[in-house]
C-alpha cells in the first residue's frame, strides 16, 4: 500500500464512506504480513515508492502465487525477476493478465496505472546482443517504476562509430545504464561523453578469461571516467531500480 492508496483510504474514512473497523482491517498487514514461509513487506511502497519485488529463482510456484496474491490484495502491481519459462507458464494459468518477458525472465502484473514519476528519460545501452537480457531486465524495471525509458542495443566499442551515432539519445537522457560483458569498456566510453550519472552493469558474457563477468566488473570498477558507478554482475534489476531513484530526484 503506497501513499496514494493510504491517502485515498483516509479520505473515505473522513467522509464516512468506510468504517473505522474496515480501515483497520485494510491497514492491519502494515508494515509486513507473516504468511509462514515469507514475511511480505507491504510497507515498502510507502517507504521507497515501489512494492516488494519477487525474486523468483529458488521459489516454488505455489509460494510465488501466494506472494503475488497478497501483494495484489494491497492494491499493488507485481514485478517478479529471474522467473523461468516453465514457472511463468504456470503463473500465467492463474494470472492470465500477467505479462512474461521471456528474454529477461521478468514477469509483471499491472492492474493499476503506473504514474510517471521520473523527471527525465532513462537510457539503457548494451554493448552486444548477448547483453540484451540483462539490459531488458533493467529497462522493464525502470518502466515499471514509472519512468520514460529508451534503449540502444549492440553499440559495443569494437565499432566505436555505433556509440557516436546515438549521441542525441545519450545527451538527451537524464540517467544512463550501460550493460556490457567481455572487458566491460563501454561504460568508460559513455562516461567520458556525458555530464550525467552512468550506471554500469557487468554481464557474465565472454570467453574463459572473462571469468563469468569478473573481468568486466573489475574493468568497470577501475574506470578512468569519473561518475561511473557499478552494480553486481548481471544485476539489471538493481541498475534499473537505482536509475529510477536517481531520476526522481
Amino acid at each position: 500500500m503506497d501513499r496514494d492508496k493510504i491517502r485515498e483510504l483516509l479520505i473515505h474514512l473522513s467522509k464516512g464512506n468506510v468504517s473505522v473497523d474496515e480501515t483497520l482491517e485494510r491497514l492491519k498487514s502494515l508494515p509486513f504480513e507473516n504468511i509462514g514461509f515469507a514475511c511480505i513487506d507491504h510497507h515498502r511502497a510507502l517507504r521507497t515508492g515501489l512494492s516488494e519485488v519477487i525474486f523468483a529463482d529458488g521459489k516454488e510456484v505455489p509460494d510465488i502465487l501466494t506472494i503475488m496474491a497478497r501483494i495484489l490484495d494491497q492494491g499493488q502491481n507485481v514485478l517478479a525477476t529471474r522467473l523461468s519459462e516453465k514457472k511463468a507458464k504456470m503463473i500465467l494459468d492463474e494470472f492470465p493478465d500477467s505479462t512474461y518477458y521471456e528474454r529477461s525472465k521478468v514477469l509483471t502484473l499491472v492492474r493499476h496505472p503506473v504514474k510517471t514519476s521520473g523527471r527525465g528519460r532513462i537510457l539503457i545501452m548494451s554493448a552486444g546482443t548477448s547483453d540484451i537480457p540483462v539490459a531488458e531486465e533493467a529497462a522493464i524495471t525502470a518502466g515499471f517504476m514509472g519512468n520514460d525509458v529508451d534503449t540502444v542495443y549492440d553499440v559495443g566499442i569494437s565499432g566505436l562509430h555505433r556509440v557516436l551515432a546515438c549521441r542525441d539519445k545519450i545527451e538527451g537522457a537524464s540517467v544512463i545504464v550501460v550493460v556490457a560483458g567481455m572487458e566491460g569498456a563501454l561504460p568508460s566510453v559513455v562516461g567520458g561523453l556525458v555530464d550525467k550519472p552512468v550506471i554500469a552493469v557487468p554481464t557474465s558474457v565472454g570467453y574463459g578469461a572473462s571469468f563469468s563477468g569478473i573481468a568486466a566488473l573489475l574493468g568497470m570498477l577501475n574506470s578512468c571516467a569519473a561518475g561511473v558507478t557499478v552494480v553486481n554482475i548481471d544485476n539489471g534489476f538493481g541498475a534499473g531500480y537505482a536509475a529510477s531513484m536517481i531520476n526522481r530526484i
